[in-house]
C-alpha cells in the first residue's frame, strides 16, 4: 500500500503522474516565471498535475568558480511569488538542516539533494518542518538501501516522503538508471519519482562542469513511466545551452509537450 500525501490540491501517490518541473537553478524572476506559466498551461492542458522547482542555490557545483545562484533570500522570494501569482505547489533543496524551517515557510515539499541522502541530521531538520519530504537517492546507493531513508522519514514523523531515483554511478562521469530499482524503492510504501534529466548526466564529465546526453532523456522517462513511477522530475529551460546549471541536460521549453504526450499515451495505457 503507498502512503500518498497531499500538496495543496493534489495528492502525490493516489495514482496521477505528478509533473515536477522547473529551471535548475531560479537565475531570474523572469526565468522562473516563463518556465512556471508554460508547464502550468502546458500540464493543465494534458491534464497532469504541476508542481514548481527551481533551486535557490546550487551547494554542490563541480568546480568553485560555478555560479552558486541568487542565494536563500532572493531565491525563496522568487519561490514565493511564482506560488502566490501563479497559484502553483513549489520544491526546492536544502543543503543546511538549520534551512530546513525558513524554506518550508515558502515552499510545499523540502528537498534533499542525493549527496545528502543519508545525514540524519538533514532528513529529521526537513522531517519537522511538517513538510513533505522528497529525497533524491544518492548515486551511491542501491535500491534496496533506500528503506533505511524511509524508516528514518517514518521516526522523524515526516508528513509525506518521496523517493526519487536520478541514476548510479557506472566507473567514472557516467550514470546508469536500474528500472527494476524503481520498483523496489515502491516497494517501501512510499511514491516513487523519477528524476530523467539528473539521470542524463555525466558527472563532471566536461572537467570543471558535469555533461550529459539530453537526447537519452525522452526513452529513459517513457521507461520510468511504464515500470509505474508516481512522479516525473524535469529540468526544463528555454535556452539550455545558456542556462548557468546543467547546460547539457536541462530540456528545452520548447519541446515539453513533445516530451510529455508520448509519457501521457503511457500511462494511459496502463490503466486499461
Amino acid at each position: 500500500m503507498i502512503k500518498s500525501f497531499p500538496v495543496r490540491n493534489l495528492t502525490i501517490g493516489a495514482g496521477d503522474l505528478t509533473i515536477i518541473a522547473g529551471p535548475c537553478m531560479a537565475e531570474s524572476k523572469a526565468l522562473c516565471e516563463e518556465v512556471a506559466g508554460t508547464m502550468k498551461e502546458l500540464c493543465a492542458d494534458l491534464g497532469l498535475p504541476y508542481i514548481f522547482k527551481a533551486s535557490y542555490d546550487k551547494a554542490n557545483r563541480t568546480s568553485v568558480g560555478s555560479d552558486r545562484g541568487l542565494g536563500m533570500d532572493a531565491g525563496l522570494e522568487i519561490l514565493r511569488d511564482i506560488s502566490a501569482s501563479m497559484d502553483l505547489p513549489t520544491t526546492t533543496d536544502i543543503h543546511l538542516p538549520d534551512q530546513a524551517a525558513p524554506v518550508a515557510q515558502v515552499v510545499d515539499i523540502l528537498q534533499i539533494p542525493a549527496f545528502l541522502c543519508r545525514q540524519s541530521d538533514m532528513l529529521e531538520a526537513a522531517a519537522v518542518t511538517g513538510k513533505p519530504v522528497n529525497v533524491k537517492k544518492g548515486q551511491f546507493l542501491a535500491p534496496q538501501d533506500t528503506m533505511n531513508i524511509v524508516a528514518k522519514l517514518e521516526s522523524f514523523g515526516a508528513a509525506g516522503t518521496l523517493l526519487t531515483e536520478r541514476g548510479t554511478t557506472f566507473g567514472y562521469n557516467t550514470l546508469i538508471v536500474d528500472m527494476p530499482g524503481l520498483e523496489v524503492m515502491r516497494s517501501f510504501g512510499v511514491p516513487v519519482c523519477f528524476d530523467a534529466t539528473h539521470s542524463a548526466q555525466r558527472p563532471g564529465g566536461q572537467g570543471t562542469s558535469s555533461g550529459g546526453v539530453r537526447e537519452s532523456i525522452p526513452a529513459m522517462a517513457r521507461a520510468a513511466v511504464a515500470v509505474g513511477i508516481d512522479v516525473l522530475f524535469l529540468e526544463v529551460h528555454p535556452q539550455p545551452e545558456k542556462a548557468l546549471s546543467d547546460a547539457a541536460t536541462q530540456w528545452p521549453l520548447a519541446r515539453a509537450r513533445e516530451l510529455l504526450e508520448p509519457i501521457l499515451a503511457i500511462r494511459n495505457a496502463l490503466k486499461h
